[in-house]
C-alpha cells in the first residue's frame, strides 16, 4: 500500500526519495500504462507549484498524450513542435522559464508559465517524454532538472 511521506533534506535527497519510492512502487509491474500512471500520480504529490504533469508517447512518428495529473491536454504534438516536440528532436531535457518566449510554444493550458520536458529514451531511441507545467514563471531550477532526469532514469528500468 502507498503512503504519502514528507520529504526531508536537501532538493537532491528528496529527489533520491522519490526515485527511490518509485522504484519500490513500480518492482515487479511490467505494464507501461500503469507505470507511467503511477509515476504522474507520484510527481503530482511530490511537486509543488505545478498545474500538470505527465507523458506523451511517440506513436506512428508524433507524440501522443499518455497518463497525466492534470487538466485536459493537446492529445498530438509534431517532433520539432513545441518544447515537447524540441526535447524529442533534440533528444535532451529543455527547461523553459518562461514558455511565453519559446518560439512555438503549445499552449494547452493558458496558466502555465515554466516548463521541463525529459526525454524518455529506450535503445537511443526517444520512446516518448515527462512533461510539467508549472503556473509560476522560472518555477523549474537546474536541481530539478537533474532530480526527474534521475526520476526518469529509474522510471526507464520500469518499461
Amino acid at each position: 500500500m502507498f503512503s504519502k511521506i514528507n520529504y526531508e533534506g536537501s532538493i537532491s535527497a528528496q529527489y533520491n526519495t522519490l526515485s527511490q519510492q518509485l522504484k519500490a512502487l513500480l518492482d515487479g509491474e511490467k505494464d507501461t500504462i500503469a507505470n507511467l500512471s503511477n509515476a504522474s500520480a507520484l510527481l503530482n504529490q511530490f511537486l509543488n507549484n505545478i498545474n500538470w504533469v505527465g507523458f506523451y508517447l511517440m506513436k506512428e512518428g508524433e507524440l501522443v498524450l499518455g497518463p497525466f495529473q492534470g487538466l485536459p491536454a493537446c492529445v498530438r504534438i509534431a517532433v520539432g513542435r513545441g518544447v515537447c516536440g524540441t526535447a524529442v528532436s533534440k533528444k535532451e531535457t529543455i527547461v523553459v522559464e518562461d514558455v511565453h518566449a519559446f518560439p512555438g510554444h503549445i499552449a494547452c493550458d493558458a496558466a502555465t508559465n515554466s516548463e521541463i520536458v525529459i526525454p524518455l529514451i529506450k535503445n537511443n531511441e526517444v520512446i516518448g517524454v515527462l512533461d510539467i507545467d508549472s503556473p509560476n514563471k522560472g518555477r523549474f531550477s537546474d536541481e530539478d532538472r537533474q532530480g526527474l532526469e534521475q526520476f526518469v532514469k529509474t522510471l526507464m528500468k520500469h518499461l
